[in-house]
């Protein structure tokens, strides 16, 4: 099999987004962490209860 080369080079996009959008999106990221540190830890301890459980 060969090296597949891209027949254009890479392009560059710019973006531009305003502060409040930003700050929405800063916002939204905090808030699905807390979710995801949350989620972590019950599912840690229901795995810990569940091995308990069986011993």
């Amino acid at each position: 099999m060969g090296t597949l080369m891209p027949s254009t080079p890479t392009q560059t996009l710019y973006v531009t987004i305003r502060r409040d959008e930003l700050r929405q999106l800063k916002d939204e990221r905090d808030q699905l962490r807390q979710q995801l540190a949350q989620l972590n830890l019950l599912l840690n301890q229901t795995s810990s209860a569940g091995k308990s459980d069986s011993v």
